[in-house]
């Protein structure tokens, strides 16, 4: 439906969809079905191929698409009567979503969304692209070429189209052979040839990897952070350091209400891509706690604190849960609620004041975005600040917080971008686990309180009959778990467990993981498929890419290892070996693909440790280890644990107490947390 319109003049099978992307487009001409039977009985019956449309309700892309030609009354009679329209939210079904990606980059594409394939009646892909504009341009065709075209070909030469199709299914099909990845020493230089691609990708002057646009993605960051420890590389850690550092001070970094944007547009980390997703801010959490943790630099600390607040105050459901996602686009424009005039600053701050903001945010007159406006950055220190206004530090930080709040005050009366606010399983296993560290880490009881309300939620809310499930909207949970919605949510299980030592989360944990091994597992050739076989889904995949999110599999052998730890019983880590295995050929080829992956095995290649705590009143002791940088460490209370050797840890001396254990043997406990500081540096260094 056009923005302002209220009465729609079509309603399509979508309204009754609880998918914001789907409702989004339930007032368009195109005859949309949601993906299922009925659809499909259409195509088989009529004859008709599919044409597949699959985005996501905050993609900009998307919106535009619409606009353009999902809207337009001419595009709509001509899907409606050559083709079955079928719309896909990306999110609520990533097994639909992953087949035909790799569909589409199987047939030369590239990724992206919206993702535009066109399948014959039995779901097999023929044709594949993102983006059609209405018109030809930039060497696209217009859409209606492109449906023009597939529509003569399907008539005139179907049985080429047939065969087509089922050579890319059968491509698709088509597993890698394993190859041992533990065997042998084979790990040690598959995690050499990973590190050696990032250092060469490195950008030394702005950080990150490659050129623009440039994304955040924490899976290269965890890997580089774990091969520093490993390996003793400071050159790895150094560049997690650097390209976290540019990312809080470029314009992807929400300098007034929190949180990270998509993308930067440029390799300066200032242009945004304005979307904000739940996984970057947990992921991003997850890897400023790390870079604190090492540096122990409050700018950090602050990168965590403004981010936790702006998911809990504008992307958290009344009940706990965490939402998915809020648009680039407001009022028909991308980053119009975020970017700013010169002029409107010295109307909202007055002149003088406007003059320090402009300068600390590199704020001008011509702008650094588009028609004169900005992305807000932090252009100058606040050394360089204070100096060129004549004032000291402090009252620079005054000055600038009281713009702040004019400018966020400001701010909050313009429209608000869309809010995607279903919920999402495994995204709120991300930001669990994340807001358990950081509360760990930093000594923010609130943010713990808020990750066991999340828990809690997921727990009662997207199980039946003992099973999980996907998402949650309005009252509706919907759809089987997928791999990454099991293994994020245990990961997020296990960092709540440390977090505050209840053997509930531990146990929710083991009894989710044996559902993912009973449901996904492959005990012939490892790994984890994405799904349970179903008749809608062509391919069973595994998936492998550490992209914006990690893959399933690789959290899922995070996850054995630390299970192994945590239990004594090996078989969880026998079971990650045999997934790490798995994908050892596509390790060895692609290592940058995988760096979640790489950081995995170094559960089995390093010597993790096993840290538990005995007594009560055990805060401080506690708080020596989460200061630290430790991820290849498992915390335990010996009273709430069900490793069996932790039983016989006892406090000292009716003290709390903390045992050290690694290579199979404990260091002497301890009850001063000089004494722990002591033991973990010696084991550390």
């Amino acid at each position: 439906m056009s923005e302002g319109e209220s009465t729609p003049h079509h309603t399509n099978r979508l309204a009754r969809e609880k998918s914001p992307y789907l409702l989004q487009h339930a007032h368009n001409p195109v005859d949309w079905y949601p993906w299922g039977e009925e659809a499909f009985e259409k195509a088989r019956a009529e004859e008709k191929p599919i044409f597949l449309s699959i985005g996501y309700s905050t993609c900009h892309w998307c919106h535009v698409m619409e606009r353009e030609s999902f809207e337009d009354e001419a595009v709509a009679a001509v899907l409606n009567a050559y083709f079955v329209p079928i719309k896909v939210d990306r999110e609520e079904r990533p097994d639909v979503d992953h087949v035909y990606m790799s569909a589409l980059q199987a047939m030369g594409g590239s990724g992206g969304w919206p993702m535009s394939v066109f399948l014959t009646p039995d779901l097999k892909p023929f044709f594949a692209g993102t983006y059609f504009p209405p018109r030809p341009m930039h060497g696209r065709p217009s859409f209606m070429q492109v449906l023009e075209r597939l529509h003569e070909v399907w008539v005139a030469e179907r049985a080429k189209i047939l065969e087509t199709s089922e050579e890319t299914a059968a491509a698709l099909a088509s597993p890698p052979n394993p190859l041992s990845l533990l065997g042998e020493g084979a790990s040690a230089p598959l995690l050499d040839k990973t590190y050696q691609y990032f250092e060469q990708a490195f950008d030394p002057a702005e950080g990150g990897f490659g050129g623009a646009p440039k994304f955040p993605r924490p899976v290269q960051l965890d890997f580089l952070f774990n091969y520093w420890l490993a390996l003793k590389v400071d050159k790895a850690r150094d560049m997690a350091l650097f390209t976290l550092r540019k990312m809080a001070l470029g314009g992807m970094h929400d300098h007034l209400g929190g949180g990270f944007h998509r993308y930067s547009v440029d390799r300066y980390w200032r242009v945004s891509h304005f979307e904000k997703m739940l996984y970057d801010q947990a992921q991003l959490v997850n890897s400023y706690v790390d870079a604190w943790q090492i540096t122990h630099d409050e700018f950090e600390a602050g990168a965590v604190r403004s981010t936790i607040e702006y998911v809990l105050r504008d992307m958290t459901h009344p009940e706990g849960a965490f939402y998915s996602a809020e648009d680039a686009d407001s009022e028909g424009e991308e980053g119009k609620f975020y970017v700013w005039t010169l002029a409107e600053f010295e109307a909202i701050l007055g002149k003088e004041n406007a003059q320090v903001s402009a300068f600390r945010f590199g704020v001008t007159a011509d702008g650094n975005f588009e028609h004169g406006q900005n992305v807000l950055y932090l252009a100058r220190s606040i050394e360089e600040t204070a100096q060129q206004c004549g004032a000291s530090v402090a009252d620079m930080w005054k000055i600038l917080g009281e713009n702040a709040n004019k400018l966020i005050a400001a701010r909050a009366q313009r429209i608000r971008p869309h809010l995607d606010d279903k919920i999402l399983t495994s995204w709120n296993g991300l930001m669990i686990g994340a807001m358990a560290r950081a509360g760990e880490a930093l000594s923010e009881p609130r943010y713990i309180t808020a990750a066991l309300r999340a828990a809690e939620f997921v727990w009662q809310n997207l199980r039946l009959d003992g099973k999980l499930l996907r998402r949650w909207r309005d009252g509706e949970a919907r759809f089987d778990a997928y791999l990454d919605d099991y293994a994020f949510l245990i990961k997020g299980y296990l960092e709540l467990y440390e977090a505050t030592f209840e053997a509930i989360w531990l146990e929710r944990a083991i009894t989710l993981q044996e559902e993912q091994d009973r449901l996904l597992f492959d005990p012939m050739d490892g790994g984890y498929f994405m799904s349970r076989a179903a008749p809608d889904v062509i391919i069973r995949s595994k998936p492998d890419y550490d992209g914006a999110e990690p893959s399933g599999n690789s959290i899922a052998a995070q996850n054995l290892f630390r299970l192994s730890h945590f239990t004594e019983d090996d078989r969880y880590a026998e079971r990650a070996r045999k997934t790490l295995a798995h994908f050892a050929v596509r390790v060895e080829g692609y290592p940058y693909a995988m760096p979640e992956m790489m950081a995995s095995a170094m559960w089995d290649l390093a010597a993790p440790m096993q840290i538990v705590f005995a007594g009560d009143d055990i805060a401080v002791l506690k708080r020596e280890v989460t200061s630290r940088h430790l991820p290849l460490a498992v915390l335990m209370s010996a009273e709430e644990c069900l490793a069996p050797f932790v039983k016989s840890l006892t406090p000292l001396d009716g003290k709390p107490t903390a045992y050290v254990c690694h290579d199979f043997r404990c260091e002497r406990p301890v009850t001063a947390a000089g004494e722990l500081a002591k033991i973990l540096d010696g084991l550390m260094n």
